[in-house]
C-alpha cells in the first residue's frame, strides 16, 4: 500500500529511506484525471515487488514544497530515488506494461545484491572481490585505499585511486596517502612555509593542496589558505 507523504515527512520517508530501498514518488492531485488512472496501476505493480520497491504518494495541492523541489510542471509526475538522489522518472499516465518496465529497472539484480553485500562487509578481501566484479567501483576502491593507507601501504593505495576519476572522496584518501603528519599537527606552520614554494615547486604545491584536504572545508582556515594559494599562483 502506498504511503502518503507530506512536506514534513519527505526527508525521512523518501530521502533517508531511499538509502535502504528504491522509493517511487507519485505526485498527484484529487482533481487530476490521469492521476486517477495511473494511481491504481503503479500501486499494483509496486505491491507485486513485495517490498523491493516502495511507493509514496504526494498530494501536490497540499505539499507545495515537494512540488517545488521536483520542479513539477504537470501531473501525474513520477520519480524514482536511490541513495537520496533521483535516478529515473516520467510524466503522464502510462499503461501497465510501461510502468512495469519502470519499476523492474529499479530492482537490484542478483549481481548487484552480491556487490552490495561485499561492500557492506568492508574488509580488504571483500573490497578486492567487489573489484573483480566491477573494477571501477568507487566505493570498493576508496574503501580498499583507506585500509591500505591505515597499514602504511600508501603507494598501492594511490595506484588504486588512480583507476577512477577524482572526487572529493578520492582526493581526501589520496591526501592521507601522500602526506604523513602528526595527529596534533595543526598544519599552519607547514602551510606558511610552503607558500613561498608553491609557484615553482610542483611537489610543494601538491603538499599544500593535500594539507587543505586534510583540514577539510569546515575548517575556517581552509578558505583563507586557498585564497593565499591563488594569490601566489596568479
Amino acid at each position: 500500500m502506498a504511503l502518503d507523504v507530506t512536506d514534513a515527512t519527505f526527508q525521512t520517508e523518501v530521502i533517508e529511506r531511499s538509502h535502504e530501498v528504491p522509493v517511487i514518488v507519485d505526485l498527484w492531485a484529487p482533481w487530476c484525471g490521469p492521476c486517477q488512472t495511473l494511481g491504481p496501476i503503479i500501486e499494483k505493480v509496486v505491491a507485486a515487488t513485495e517490498g523491493k520497491v516502495v511507493l509514496v504518494k504526494v498530494d501536490t495541492d497540499q505539499n507545495p514544497a515537494i512540488s517545488q523541489a521536483f520542479e513539477v510542471q504537470s501531473i501525474p509526475a513520477v520519480y524514482a530515488l536511490k541513495n537520496g538522489a533521483v535516478v529515473d522518472g516520467f510524466m503522464g499516465a502510462y499503461p501497465e506494461h510501461i510502468v512495469q518496465q519502470f519499476v523492474d529497472s529499479l530492482i537490484p539484480t542478483e549481481g548487484e545484491n552480491v556487490l552490495a553485500g561485499l561492500l557492506a562487509e568492508g574488509t580488504e578481501g571483500s573490497f578486492r572481490a567487489a573489484l573483480e566484479i566491477e573494477p571501477g567501483n568507487e566505493d570498493a576502491i576508496v574503501g580498499l585505499a583507506e585500509l591500505l593507507v591505515a597499514r602504511g601501504e600508501n603507494e598501492q593505495a594511490l595506484q588504486f585511486l588512480a583507476r577512477i576519476p577524482e572526487t572529493d572522496r578520492t582526493r581526501l584518501v589520496a591526501a592521507k596517502a601522500r602526506v604523513q603528519v602528526a595527529p596534533d599537527d595543526d598544519h599552519e606552520a607547514t602551510l606558511t612555509a610552503l607558500l613561498d614554494q608553491v609557484k615553482t615547486d610542483d611537489e610543494a604545491r601538491q603538499q599544500f593542496v593535500d594539507l587543505l584536504e586534510l583540514m577539510g572545508p569546515d575548517d575556517p582556515r581552509t578558505s583563507v589558505y586557498r585564497k593565499k594559494l591563488t594569490q601566489r599562483l596568479f
